[in-house]
């Protein structure tokens, strides 16, 4: 498991350019939460990079399809639970901390992303009380869910500042 065959295999099946993006940042982000917490930074970031491998291809069946595909390929068991355990639907638990800051980081950076490409100087400068303010805003990225946020922060037991800052940051 390296990231040039998961870019790869990321690459097989995704082709829109914004949702590679997002497979990035949720990466970028899984990077630095597993540097936070001393764990394996490779695959924490390539469960960030292809945690939505599936959502293009087979929404409908998303993300229980990517992680046939996951498993197929001999990824590791802990990678297809976080991924599972991303879409609340699943019926999986986020029992380790990998699966919990997956879901976590998976909606806030599709939201700081929208943040971001409405201000002329995009990331620079951007605060987690700008980030808030745009939350209060159910218009404005209506489709990122607020409650997986919320959710998310809340099973991370983590200041809400801090995370949208690290994140940010990532």
């Amino acid at each position: 498991m390296t990231r040039d065959s998961a870019l790869q295999l990321l690459h097989e099946y995704v082709e829109s350019e914004s949702l590679r993006k997002h497979c990035y940042a949720v990466e970028t982000a899984m990077r630095s939460y597993a540097q936070a917490h001393g764990e394996d930074e490779e695959l924490w970031g390539i469960t960030g990079l292809l945690h939505d491998l599936d959502y293009e291809q087979y929404p409908e069946k998303h993300p229980f399809r990517g992680v046939e595909i996951l498993q197929e390929q001999g990824y590791p068991e802990e990678m297809t639970q976080a991924i599972l355990g991303h879409a609340t639907y699943s019926g999986v638990a986020r029992d380790s901390q990998m699966a919990k800051c997956l879901f976590a980081v998976d909606e806030l950076c599709g939201f700081i992303i929208a943040c971001a490409l409405v201000r002329p100087e995009k990331l620079t400068g951007l605060t987690p009380s700008s980030v808030k303010k745009r939350l209060k805003m159910k218009a404005f990225a209506a489709k990122v869910s607020r409650e997986d946020i919320t959710l998310g922060i809340q099973e991370l037991d983590i200041d809400e500042d801090k995370h949208i800052a690290r994140v940010i940051e990532a």
